[in-house]
């Protein structure tokens, strides 16, 4: 998505159930499903020919199933995403930012292992760990703040109280661009 709004969460009883709010029929997004491979893959992209203004929108809702094993990839441009992606079944996710903020969500009840990687743009990213599985994460900043709830600093990275106890550890790898970045995991 290079610009816009984007909101990700679970409860669809499909792969994927979508709302798609925009100014112009030349705007509207490109979705992709190829299910011939091993794994299936679903694209949706905002059209290059997008150049948004002042009285435009372009707002994306997506609700994903919970069920299925899904790696997770977003790339944005500018503007705000809110990423629930707690309740989904992660293998992996990542997000790429540009300019704006992004608020992750991964509270939940994972059943397994799952890495995540986010790297900044310019803005601020707020990313929620389940506490009750265990977090092990590194945290760089570019130009920026970095702000730590629930985790603490050992041997270089930020882990919490469940992390070599609990079956399940997520793995995050956050490097920041120029902003804020927030990890709280209470």
């Amino acid at each position: 998505m290079g610009a816009g709004e984007l909101k990700v969460e679970g409860g669809s009883s499909k792969l994927m159930e979508a709302g798609f709010d925009y100014t112009s029929d030349a705007s509207k997004p490109t979705v992709h499903y190829n299910g011939s491979n091993f794994r299936s893959e679903l694209v949706i992209e905002q059209p290059s020919s997008f150049h948004g203004g002042k009285n435009s929108k372009y707002n994306w809702d997506l609700h994903l199933n919970n069920k299925l094993p899904i790696d997770f990839v977003t790339h944005l441009g500018a503007g705000q995403a809110n990423l629930n992606l707690g309740a989904l079944n992660l293998r992996s996710v990542e997000v790429h930012m540009g300019v704006g903020q992004v608020e992750v969500d991964l509270r939940g009840t994972p059943t397994r292992d799952y890495n995540v990687e986010i790297h900044g743009g310019i803005g601020q990213a707020i990313v929620h760990l389940p506490p009750t599985v265990g977090i092990v994460a590194n945290a760089s900043g570019g130009i920026g703040d970095i702000e730590v709830h629930g985790l603490d600093k050992n041997n270089g990275h930020w882990t919490n109280a469940a992390y070599g106890h609990s079956p399940v550890t997520i793995h995050l790898d956050v490097k920041g661009g120029i902003g804020n970045i927030t990890l709280t995991a209470e």
